[in-house]
């Protein structure tokens, strides 16, 4: 693996870029529950709410860096979206004053479609897949100049979603930390920051195993893209900036299906009253179903990344 690739991101790149979003993002809470109130023991529990971000997502954090940390031009900035980018680029572009514009797949939450028009952003929903719309918003860019601000695989949204470590770390310190994957971005920002100091494990739907089909293959491939979150963690590769970091930082990936997924839904709301979208529970859903088991004593942190759902009624 070449040395510069590992270089792209680093630990030092992480804390520049929260020193320029800190006025602009949330320190979301840590919470230590007991691991007997989901039906396990022997070791500790910690949850990360980044569902309580600013657009619902980890992704805001991204987007931040973007926008404060690059020219953005009278075009405004573009952007291709499961959903939970979309409303992270919509939010930051209407707390900078910049006009957005995003393309999301037709898998995308109506709700989540709907919470970026009301930020005041244009959203194109086009194609069936995340990277239809990608491929939307990169022409789109070519033709106006808008930025381009993507959702995984670029410098300056590695390092705003890597920001995610450097509170974890400074909350709680757990030994292993779960973090529901699709693209990359999230946990390789985290793993720049981290750098093995902490066991990182990637948390994957059986229906998209994007991550996890290039850790076997040594390098990003194609990989199918449905399941219940497939709205986030479906795209058809992972990114070619984060996977270097990824490859030499993350323990493993481990694989859950989607009735795990929606199981530990159920289960964040029943016990913590936490209403995680299925993106956002994936990463306990490792834990209640078996696929990721600590060692007796081991402080495991759970990475709830996002809360962008309509699965909660109140009257």
């Amino acid at each position: 693996m070449p040395v510069a690739a590992l270089k792209l991101t680093c630990r030092k790149d992480v804390e520049d870029a929260y020193r320029q979003i800190v006025p602009h993002v949330r320190r979301t809470p840590v919470i230590e529950v007991d691991p007997q109130d989901f039906g396990l023991n022997g070791f500790r529990l910690f949850l990360k709410l980044e569902l309580m971000q600013h657009g619902g997502s980890f992704k805001t954090r991204g987007a931040f860096a973007n926008l404060v940390g690059r020219r953005v031009p009278a075009a405004g900035v573009v952007a291709a979206s499961g959903g939970n980018h979309g409303v992270a680029v919509a939010f930051a572009a209407a707390r900078t004053g910049v006009r957005a514009t995003i393309f999301v797949p037709s898998v995308a939450n109506p709700s989540k479609i709907a919470a970026i028009r009301a930020l005041g952003a244009e959203a194109r929903v086009t194609g069936d897949r995340y990277d239809e719309a990608r491929a939307a918003a990169e022409a789109h860019a070519e033709a106006t100049g808008a930025l381009s601000v993507h959702a995984y695989d670029s410098h300056e949204t590695l390092c705003g979603q890597g920001t995610v470590a450097l509170e974890f770390e400074a909350q709680a310190a757990p030994d292993t930390v779960l973090v529901a994957t699709g693209g990359g971005g999230l946990i390789s920002g985290m793993a720049a920051y981290l750098c093995g100091l902490r066991r990182l494990v990637a948390v994957e739907p059986e229906a998209a195993p994007t991550l996890h089909m290039a850790l076997a293959a040594g390098r990003p491939v194609d990989a199918p893209g449905g399941g219940v979150a497939a709205d986030s963690l479906a795209p058809l590769r992972v990114g070619e900036i984060g996977f270097p970091l990824a490859q030499r930082y993350v323990a493993r990936s481990a694989l859950v299906a989607d009735a795990a997924i929606v199981a530990a839904q159920k289960r964040l709301w029943s016990v913590c009253r936490v209403a995680a979208e299925p993106a956002g529970a994936a990463a306990l859903a490792a834990l209640l179903s078996g696929a990721y088991r600590p060692d007796r004593g081991e402080a495991v942190g759970v990475l709830v990344c996002g809360g962008n759902t309509d699965a909660v009624a109140f009257d």
